[in-house]
């Protein structure tokens, strides 16, 4: 999650008056939640303020979320709800917002109210260009706020470049698009994409004009992105490249596209296929913003950096160091520095902190002082010491991310985009040299780090999961799973997205949380709500989950998981006439019944069938859903270990260019991690469950079936319509209903007892390992 930066700092006091006036209109309101957004408990009079109050409970439950990751940083989830609700409220009979609503709107906004008239709004909108008659959507009536809130700041004397994130953009009502960072994502791009031998053919782009919003419409250039930020992400013989793709192609390599981004992290929330093919400008950038962002990020962890221990003195902050995002992490190095180099004032963002540029100066003086001058530091000018700034990291490798000018102007992406290169710079020129420039590789705390080595199959379902929670769409991001679910509030979060109205949030404290028993009372309403879901859950608390056992949390987010899996299977009931319950039994009968209709051979006989390291039987199944999508040419026989990771690697991007949402590794399959193998496995049958038997019958016209897939969401997980036609599943007839959880087909079960692990059970989602015939118990 992006970091909340101080680039609206000056209008801050503005927003905040907007939630006082709501608080002042709430006549009768007793108390209010300490350190929650929601109003509870008190007095409550009259049936305006129950009503009003039961929308914000409502509403606080899911959190209002917006597709553009830095317009959505810019409001507290208070404000987005409070501005949600007043837009909401101007809707004409046809559901719609215009241009010519707004005025009469933000004129009643306690932020404007005082300092602006209705008539000055609307020339102020009207500037833009747009139409009074225009829709508007809610994220135009944010931009649209953000720009108004702007203006206000400088009638009250704010500074020259309070809105220049609004000022140095090419800006429409309806979406803004910063050149700076479209420049800084296109130089990006041609230095890391220029010897590509597909792309360099249409390489370097000009930043000057929209050629990176037609290149991007083929799905290709994202596809080589995601790679070079996460190598091995994607296995490019999956990526459609010819020079003029079909529909059906190009369909396909903007799903793989998504489907990967989710998978190393990136947020597409309300992002689909068809915003590529349009080549949406705004959610373009979005999305490039995230992917540069994982790759420059990608180090600031121990794992990676075990140089980082250095920032803190003993075993205690090193946990605290591993639970922080790499934002915060880069900026705790920052400071680190600045420290040293006799710099008085701490930075807590990458906007208004930076925009003197004398941290800059201070920081590259400590860093590399070979290269420092003392121009730097006397520069009186801002946008000179800037220039000197970036001159200096010139001399020390670091690529320009910014100019003066988003120096000067606080840019918030661009600025952590040059810190983190900064960063970079140093560890390489420190790495084995115990020296001022960067962190000490010869540092005794190191040891801390290693002490903290996970086992490697613990780090890969940690991966997993973590993934997978944030492409829910929850309203916080997690960062490091073991050290973020120990307050309970993102398992809530995450319960209520998949059990919806199972959590009782009167009863939840929001972080930050001080007082540890409100820890303890979060993950103890966890645990209820896991055994209310029939979750095999045996002796286990609330406190095993804030004391962060890793094999317990584990052991719960694969239950979880594995019920939101059979869940959205059990919502394609509409394939069944009987009330049989969903097992997981049904799922290896349903992929066995496939292959062999298509009159192969391949079979699993269990979903740790030590034969499925080959991939084969993959291959086969996802040919069987769609002939199409395999290009046989492409397998091995996956006879050696290194044939059997080509296969794997293939599988996976295969799945994901089909429109299946997974989070395994190739080596889960060559391994046969039974979990993992149920979840491909299921992921592959939502996806063919949804499909219309038209598009399967009429499937060797790419034109025709790339309609259907075009209209086919492939980023979200919510569960299906029951509209689509489903494809000719008989003998599923009665297994697609209620929900059941296989135990014995899972070999999951929970205890805080531990027990010999069984050698042959590759699940190991509890703290009790047990074998496959050991009773399971409530």
């Amino acid at each position: 999650m992006a970091p909340n930066d101080s680039s609206i700092e000056a209008g801050c006091s503005l927003s905040l008056m907007v939630f006082a006036g709501i608080k002042r209109n709430l006549k009768g309101v007793g108390d209010s939640c300490k350190g929650d957004s929601r109003f509870c408990g008190g007095n409550l009079g009259g049936d305006w303020v129950s009503l009003h109050l039961t929308a914000a409970k409502m509403s606080s439950f899911v959190g209002v979320l917006v597709s553009d990751q830095w317009l959505q940083s810019q409001f507290t989830q208070v404000e987005l709800r409070s501005l949600k609700s007043k837009f909401m409220a101007v809707r004409n009979q046809n559901g719609k917002v215009t241009v010519g609503d707004l005025p009469a709107l933000m004129v009643k906004l306690k932020a404007f109210s005082d300092m602006f008239k209705e008539e000055e709004i609307r020339g102020i909108l009207g500037e833009s260009g747009a139409d009074m008659n225009d829709e508007v959507d809610f994220e135009a009536f944010l931009r649209a706020y953000l720009n108004l809130q702007g203006r206000g700041t400088e009638k009250l004397g704010g500074t020259k470049h309070s809105s220049s994130f609004l000022k140095a953009t090419t800006t429409t009502l309806l979406h803004t698009i910063i050149e700076s960072e479209k420049a800084s994502y296109v130089a990006h791009i041609n230095s890391y994409l220029g010897d590509d031998p597909f792309l360099k053919q249409y390489l370097p782009l000009d930043p000057s004009t929209n050629d990176l919003f037609d290149l991007v419409k083929d799905g290709v250039l994202l596809c080589k992105l995601i790679n070079v930020a996460v190598p091995g992400t994607i296995d490019e013989r999956a990526i459609n490249t010819k020079r003029v793709l079909n529909p059906w192609e190009r369909n396909e390599n903007h799903t793989l596209c998504l489907n990967s981004a989710k998978a190393i992290g990136c947020t597409v929330v309300n992002i689909g296929t068809q915003d590529l093919i349009e080549g949406r400008p705004h959610l373009l950038l979005g999305l490039i913003s995230q992917i540069i962002k994982i790759q420059l990020l990608a180090d600031l962890n121990l794992k990676k950096t075990p140089q980082l221990v250095e920032l803190v003195d003993d075993g205690n902050d090193v946990e605290e160091l591993m639970g922080l995002a790499p934002e915060k992490v880069l900026l705790k190095w920052m400071n680190f520095h600045l420290k040293k180099a006799g710099y008085k004032k701490p930075i807590t963002n990458f906007s208004s902190d930076l925009k003197d540029g004398e941290a800059y100066a201070y920081l590259l003086n400590v860093l590399a002082p070979e290269h420092c001058s003392p121009a730097t530091l006397d520069a009186k000018d801002p946008t000179h010491r800037a220039k000197l700034v970036l001159d200096h990291a010139e001399r020390m490798d670091c690529k320009r991310y910014l100019s003066p000018k988003d120096i000067v102007e606080g840019s918030p992406n661009l600025n952590l985009a040059f810190v983190a290169q900064i960063f970079h710079q140093s560890v390489i020129a420190a790495t084995g040299i115990s020296c001022e420039s960067g962190l000490s590789a010869d540092c005794k705390n190191i040891s801390f780090a290693e002490m903290m080595t996970d086992d490697v199959q613990i780090s890969r379902e940690e991966r997993c999961f973590r993934l997978w929670i944030n492409s829910l769409g929850i309203v916080t991001y997690v960062n490091n799973l073991f050290e973020d679910v120990r307050n309970g509030w993102i398992l809530l979060e995450v319960l209520d997205k998949v059990s919806p109205g199972s959590v009782k949030w009167k009863l939840a404290s929001k972080p930050p949380i001080k007082m540890p028993f409100r820890k303890v009372e979060n993950c103890n309403q966890v645990i209820g709500i896991g055994k209310q879901l029939k979750f095999s859950l045996v002796n286990v608390a609330g406190e095993d989950i804030v004391h962060g056992n890793k094999k317990l949390i584990l052991a719960f987010l694969w239950q979880l998981m594995r019920y939101n899996m059979l869940q959205l299977l059990k919502n394609l009931r509409f394939h069944s006439q009987g009330k049989k319950e969903m097992t997981d039994a049904d799922i290896l009968k349903w992929a066995n019944n496939k292959v062999k209709c298509t009159g192969r051979t391949s079979q699993m006989e269990s979903f740790k069938d030590k034969n499925l390291s080959n991939g084969i039987f993959f291959l086969d199944l996802l040919s069987a859903v769609e002939p199409r999508v395999v290009n046989w040419n492409l397998v091995t026989k996956g006879e050696s270990e290194e044939e059997k990771k080509l296969n794997a690697t293939y599988i996976i991007s295969v799945a994901r260019k089909l429109g299946c949402s997974i989070f395994l590794l190739p080596e889960d399959i060559m391994e046969v991690n039974q979990k993992m193998i149920l979840t491909l496995t299921a992921s592959i049958m939502y996806w063919s469950l949804q499909q219309p038997v038209e598009e399967l019958e009429t499937s060797s016209s790419p034109a025709d079936a790339a309609t259907t897939a075009s209209t086919t969401s492939t980023t979200s997980d919510a569960s299906p319509s029951a509209s689509v036609n489903g494809e000719d599943e008989s003998s599923l007839s009665g297994e697609i209903s209620n929900l059941i959880i296989d135990d014995a087909a899972s070999d999951t079960t929970v205890s805080s007892q531990v027990e010999n692990e069984a050698p042959d059970t590759t699940t190991t989602v509890s703290s009790h390992i047990v074998n496959d015939d050991t009773p399971i118990g409530d």
